[in-house]
């Protein structure tokens, strides 16, 4: 018999296994949990969507993007394991930020070394390097860790309208709830 650390012994009860009852079909009793679903590799099938970030909301547009990237629109989604698709984001030098956020909002970044703080507008960053800008956006969204860094190598981001990746044959993906609202 196992003790409780205080000299005493437990006496251990033996329960018969507990039955589904005939009226919850498909769930189970009470108190007994459910494992976590962990798709294998061969399950995880990626998928390539190409958006155009043209008069696009930032904030609303990146929010989208990270849902993709980690994979919350399948239904093998886990939240342990990268089951994303890949994101191809063009005209980003396009993109638009509300009720004047570009010139309020400020962007920092730190070298690691004392008094290496630096900061700049969101405007300066959109003329500068539209890219950065979006692609900080979407990074801010994702996990932190290893799997956020796995994760955000499978957005790529351009200024243009023009990308790469034809050969994966992405598919347009169009965000209408995250257009600008004129």
């Amino acid at each position: 018999m196992p003790g409780d650390g205080r000299g005493r012994k437990l006496e251990r009860r033996f329960e018969a296994p507990r039955r589904l009852r005939a009226d919850r079909v498909g769930s189970l009793e009470e108190g007994r949990s459910v494992r976590t679903y962990s798709p294998k590799a061969s399950e995880i099938t990626r998928s390539w969507y190409v958006i155009d970030a043209e008069g696009m909301v930032l904030g609303r547009m990146a929010s989208e993007v990270a849902r993709l990237l980690r994979g919350k629109h399948k239904p093998t989604f886990a939240p342990h394991i990268d089951t994303g698709d890949h994101v191809i984001i063009v005209n980003a030098g396009k993109v638009v930020l509300t009720a004047g956020k570009a010139e309020r909002k400020d962007v920092w970044r730190h070298s690691g070394y004392p008094g290496g703080i630096k900061h700049s507008t969101y405007a300066e960053q959109l003329t500068r390097k539209p890219e950065e800008a979006v692609r900080r956006t979407v990074k801010g969204m994702l996990p932190k860790g290893r799997l956020g860094r796995a994760m955000s190598r499978k957005l790529k981001v351009y200024a243009g309208p023009e990308h790469p990746h034809v050969a994966q044959q992405p598919a347009s993906l169009l965000l209408e709830h995250a257009r600008a609202r004129v």
